[in-house]
C-alpha cells in the first residue's frame, strides 16, 4: 500500500481550501501605460491618444491588457496560494475595458485543489469600482516550496 504524498509540503501558506478566496485593489494610472510599453513595445494609441480613444467604443484611455491581469499576478503570488506560485496556464475573457484612474479589484476563489502536487485551479476576476466585471476566466497555478532553501 502507497502512503500519499503531501504535495503542498513546504510551500509557505500551505495547502489552500476550495472555496478559499483572497483579493487585492489599486488605481490604475498613466505611469502603468508607460512602464508596460517600456517592458513590451505596447504603444496603441487607444493607450495614448486621448482625442482617439474618445472616439472608440471605449470612450476613454484604457490601460493595457497586461496592466488589468497584472493585479491577478499579486493576489496569486502574495495572497492566494501565495509566494512560491507561478501561472501554469490561463483562460481569461476581456468583458470591460479598464481605463486610466480607475480603481480594480482582481479576486480569485479555489475551485480544485491537487494533494499529491501543489496545483490548484482558480476562479479569477476583476472588477471595476462600480463593480463590473472587467476580467473573467480561470488559472491553473503551481506553488513551489520554498521553506527550507
Amino acid at each position: 500500500m502507497s502512503e500519499t504524498r503531501d504535495g503542498w509540503a513546504g510551500t509557505i501558506k500551505g495547502r489552500p481550501t476550495m472555496g478559499q478566496a483572497a483579493e487585492r485593489s489599486r488605481t490604475t494610472s498613466m505611469k502603468d501605460i508607460i512602464a508596460f510599453t517600456e517592458m513590451t513595445g505596447d504603444r496603441n494609441p487607444v493607450h495614448y491618444d486621448q482625442a482617439l480613444a474618445e472616439k472608440t467604443a471605449f470612450g476613454k484611455l484604457i490601460v493595457q491588457g497586461g496592466v488589468t491581469t497584472g493585479i491577478l499576478n499579486a493576489v496569486v503570488a502574495e495572497d492566494l496560494p501565495g509566494p512560491g506560485t507561478v501561472f501554469l496556464g490561463v483562460e481569461w475573457k476581456f468583458v470591460k475595458a479598464v481605463g486610466v484612474d480607475e480603481t480594480i479589484t482582481g479576486r480569485v476563489e479555489v475551485a480544485e485543489v491537487r494533494a499529491d502536487k501543489p496545483i490548484c485551479k482558480l476562479l479569477t476576476e476583476v472588477r471595476d469600482s462600480q463593480g463590473n466585471v472587467c476580467l473573467t476566466g480561470t488559472a491553473t497555478t503551481y506553488t513551489m516550496p520554498l521553506q527550507g532553501l
